[in-house]
């Protein structure tokens, strides 16, 4: 049976930052918005009030600031490699997040075969933020399940990566987890814990488990 490796973005893929805060960057924003991660994470603002005050931070926000966005952001070391090994072993990546789906789809470029975050409208923004398109934590299982489906692999053959408690509710359904520089909400909860910026390392803590 192959497995299925689901990783998160912000805070994961990411070191010690969010996709909407390297946007934010490009428009002299970050601090704005470094706040509002801080108040999504204590859960005094839900996803959709987050995702339509980022959007309301953007009005100027171009494919240009995106893309520098994403040239610059601190990824994480050997991602594309370990989405490479996980390819050639005929096994599946993909990643999930709560961030803008125009960010998160990039990754597909660097070897996921699936990326999904909150659907925004379509830059220069003429449009609101539909709030029916913002996910959530729960959203991350639902969408779990339905990859699980298309690549016809079972949920217990699942391996999650994340930091946060966005993550919370899918380390709860998967068998094998790894808090990538991980917070207290994930304390306890994931089978495998990683501290540092290399992927690679994360990922070898689960070959061997599976």
């Amino acid at each position: 049976m192959a497995t299925l490796h689901l990783f998160d973005l912000d805070g994961t893929l990411l070191h010690g930052t969010s996709a909407p805060v390297e946007i934010s960057r490009q428009l002299g924003l970050e601090a704005e918005t470094m706040a509002l991660d801080l108040a999504v994470s204590a859960g005094r603002i839900g996803p959709p009030e987050y995702a339509a005050q980022v959007h309301a931070l953007w009005a100027h926000l171009t494919e240009s600031h995106v893309t520098a966005a994403f040239e610059g952001a601190p990824w994480l070391a050997r991602i594309r490699e370990v989405w490479a090994a996980i390819r050639q072993k005929g096994d599946y990546c993909a990643v999930v997040s709560l961030s803008p789906s125009f960010f998160v789809e990039r990754l597909l470029g660097w070897g996921a075969h699936a990326a999904y975050g909150s659907r925004f409208p379509a830059i220069p923004f003429t449009e609101p933020v539909d709030p029916a398109g913002v996910l959530n934590a729960a959203a991350k299982v639902r969408i779990a399940e339905r990859l699980c489906k298309e690549f016809g692999v079972a949920r217990s053959d699942c391996v999650a990566y994340g930091d946060s408690m966005s993550d919370k509710d899918l380390f709860g359904v998967v068998s094998v987890s790894v808090a990538v520089n991980g917070d207290s909400h994930l304390s306890g909860l994931a089978t495998h814990s990683y501290e540092g910026e290399d992927l690679w390392d994360a990922y070898e803590l689960v070959c061997g488990a599976r």
